[in-house]
């Protein structure tokens, strides 16, 4: 079997996502678990669109190993130095660049003649090539292109240096056989391919982004690229874990092998979810939370008998356990080291020390403790530590919609209390909060939701601000208290935004490959 290499470019095109923008502690917890799931290449991002990308990109080509790491770049000379300066720390360094090579964009956008369309990408990679032995070559909008422009562009960069030839469809405009098609013409036309990997990146405008994805690879395609959860701008990007289980199940018919762990797949899923703000829906593939669940039309007995007929995957295939029942007040302080480890968390020393004393605290409001609450329980931690945290909540209401809330924080080491009147106890919170924290923001979105089981669950509160004229970001709070939910999430978000003004965040124009 033919080896299939995965990139996953959550931390570059996902990310645009909704405009969310992610902090450098966010992106490097996402590569740790790109890592733990075993893609081959991670896109950690365009490092001239800001300075908060280029810090990313070095943060994680210092850092993360077992993984290549990818930087995006348009051809522009200045950009390829600034993407190969942050990947300068990289163990296995890639450089991924390129033009578009369709008619519309070479006029309209690049206002080019074809000519000097091939001269640029030919300079582009021999640029790169100076910095790195891996670079990658994009044919923005491959799939609108001129075929036969396209073999000889990607001709000339295979002979210019590049490892990786990549056709986008950029619009998402392409059907299944349309890819098909390409890759076969490609793969038997273009001169030199056999010495590289061809890649294919599709994005969801019509719903077609995973199977125009999968009939590339049965064509011949080395390479996918997708995010997680299928992210990205407009109707997203093909979705890593269903393109990955696919071809995992049906190994046989796409003749290929594949690195990734599908055990840790449900976790890297919850996680993007969460950091991003972007909710999965329940009748998802492979992650939804009704994936793995029949409903019956025959008796209990003749369904259980039946099932394997229904789950052509097992959920623990994918890393999907259920939510058992686990633990309750008495557990033992090995006896919880267990379970985090059955579930993926290795812990030691002082930290298990702090999570078992939370996990006592959140099992007296809770008499039973369930898998998706120790999972709760660790993204808590992980909330709870930033610079600014949630230390007292006072709310008197007056009527059925008129509030004051009493908020005290920890303001960087310093307590500092305030409060603020609203409409109900939420908007009483957040204005408190906002008069601590001084920062100003525009509440775009907030949601609260059971995450577990029983009427002792815990609410899991996300939040979207937006500050400045375009920045957007996502706050998270997990309480038992709804209201204490809602202040964390807030507090989470305007850290974050105190952050990025005070380190500043420019951006420039991505291509949108």
């Amino acid at each position: 079997m033919r080896r299939l290499y995965v990139m996953d470019t959550t931390l570059r095109d996902g990310a645009k996502s909704l405009g969310i923008t992610l902090n450098l502690d966010e992106k490097l917890e996402i590569a740790r678990q790109l890592v733990k799931l075993g893609v081959d290449i991670i896109e950690a991002g365009y490092p001239s669109c800001s300075a908060g990308d280029r810090d990313a990109v070095r943060a994680i080509a210092g850092e993360i190993r077992g993984a290549v790491i990818c930087g995006f770049t348009r051809a522009v000379e200045r950009e390829i130095d600034c993407c190969a300066a942050a990947l300068h720390g990289a163990e296995q360094p890639r450089i991924h660049t390129g033009i578009a090579v369709s008619p519309a964009y070479m006029a309209g956008k690049l206002k080019l003649f074809p000519a000097q369309v091939m001269e640029r990408a030919v300079s582009a990679v021999k640029h790169a090539k100076k910095y790195v032995s891996d670079v990658e070559f994009y044919a923005e909008d491959a799939f609108c292109s001129d075929p036969s422009f396209l073999v000889e562009v990607l001709e000339k960069v295979i002979a210019a240096g590049a490892t990786v030839v990549n056709i986008p469809d950029t619009s998402g405009y392409a059907a299944p056989w349309e890819c098909g098609d390409l890759v076969t013409r490609l793969m038997n036309e273009v001169k030199g391919i056999e010495k590289v990997i061809l890649s294919i990146h599709c994005h969801n405008d019509l719903g077609m982004a995973t199977a125009n994805t999968l009939a590339a690879v049965k064509a011949g395609a080395g390479q996918l690229e997708a995010t997680v959860n299928g992210i990205g701008e407009r109707a997203g990007n093909t979705s890593l874990e269903e393109a990955v289980m696919a071809v995992y199940t049906r190994r046989a018919a796409y003749s290929v092998e594949l690195k990734v762990d599908t055990r840790k797949i449900s976790a890297t899923s919850r996680m993007v979810s969460k950091i991003t703000g972007v909710p999965v829906a329940v009748h998802k593939a492979i992650v939804g939370a009704n994936a793995f669940i029949n409903v019956p039309e025959v008796s209990l007995e003749e369904s259980l008998k039946g099932q394997a007929a229904y789950e052509m995957i097992k959920p623990a295939v994918v890393g999907a356990y259920g939510n058992r029942t686990v633990l309750s007040a008495e557990c033992t302080k090995p006896a919880l080291k267990k379970a985090l480890e059955e579930l993926g968390y290795l812990m030691e020393g002082e930290n298990l020390e702090e999570i078992y004393l939370r996990f006592l605290d959140l099992a007296r409001h809770k008499s039973e403790i369930f898998d998706r609450d120790l999972h709760l329980l660790m993204e808590k931690i992980k909330v709870d530590s930033g610079a600014i945290s949630v230390k007292n909540i006072s709310v008197t209401t007056t009527g059925v919609s008129r509030a004051t809330a009493t908020v005290t924080l920890d303001l960087e080491g310093e307590t500092a209390t305030d409060a603020a009147c609203g409409n109900g106890p939420v908007d009483a919170v957040f204005k408190a909060v906002e008069r601590l924290v001084g920062e100003q923001v525009y509440l775009e979105d907030y949601s609260l939701q059971s995450v577990s089981q029983g009427r002792e669950s815990l609410g899991d509160a996300t939040v979207k601000v937006r500050y400045g004229e375009n920045g957007l970001v996502v706050g998270r709070g997990i309480s038992a208290d709804v209201i204490e939910a809602s202040a964390k999430a807030y507090v989470n978000a305007l850290a974050k935004v105190r952050t990025i003004n005070r380190g500043g965040d420019g951006q420039v124009q991505e291509s949108n490959n």
